[in-house]
């Protein structure tokens, strides 16, 4: 989509009273009606600062037994009913809007510090089935409120993997094993990744590995929900 399709959708929404796209109740000028937004399921309770899976006693028992690359992960969301709802009607029903809602929740939290962002890339043939990337919608206004880089070329995913959500949990790490590339010089750079879901972590473990091993300082997922076991 352009920039200029773009402007016009948001220009549109700001004019024009809306249905929620939750409940179909009057939602004024928003995505969401008031009710549903008060409603969305947020982490309850502690979490573990690595990977934000619940953990009361501060790092989990996993990141302690084997650490994951990146080294931070925030949150807005859990994903559960409704906030699944909202994800799949970005994905598949191209409701962009939601995009600027998940980064409008995401910058509503604690704001990870960073000097690039940079959105989980997708494989080439699943960008054009989608003709977009959710993740750089959700990075674009991330990083104009920053006022951070945002990196979209560089980075790549030139395998296309199999759905993580067809796999058991043990085989996903092994699924996205070398499905990243960068040909980028990071070295001392502290990255945001945004993506828009994190079920068990192996994606971004990955990502993370590979934007260190061309010399990234520290990694940070900033992620619009998080799957907890």
């Amino acid at each position: 989509m352009s920039i200029w399709r773009r402007r016009l959708a948001a220009l549109g929404s700001a004019l024009l009273p809306q249905d929620c796209l939750l409940c179909g109740s009057a939602a004024d000028h928003g995505l969401l009606c008031r009710a549903c937004g008060d409603d969305l399921p947020t982490p309850a309770g502690a979490g573990c600062p690595i990977c934000a899976e619940a953990s009361p006693g501060g790092i989990c028992g996993a990141c302690l037994k084997n650490a994951p690359h990146f080294d931070a992960t925030y949150a807005a969301f859990t994903y559960s009913y409704p906030v699944d709802k909202l994800i799949q009607a970005l994905k598949y029903q191209h409701r962009l809007a939601v995009a600027g809602y998940l980064a409008e929740a995401l910058l509503a939290g604690p704001r990870p510090d960073g000097d690039m962002i940079i959105p989980l890339p997708l494989a080439a043939r699943r960008l054009r089935q989608r003709g977009f990337n959710q993740a750089v919608e959700i990075a674009r206004p991330l990083a104009r409120a920053l006022d951070l880089p945002l990196q979209l070329d560089g980075v790549g995913r030139p395998v296309d993997t199999p759905a993580q959500a067809m796999l058991p949990w043990r085989q996903r790490r092994r699924n996205v094993r070398h499905a990243f590339e960068c040909g980028l010089d990071l070295t001392g750079r502290r990255l945001i990744v945004v993506d828009d879901v994190m079920t068990t972590g192996a994606t971004l473990d990955e990502f993370a590995r590979t934007l260190k091993a061309h010399g990234a300082a520290r990694v940070t997922n900033w992620v619009a929900a998080r799957v907890r076991r």
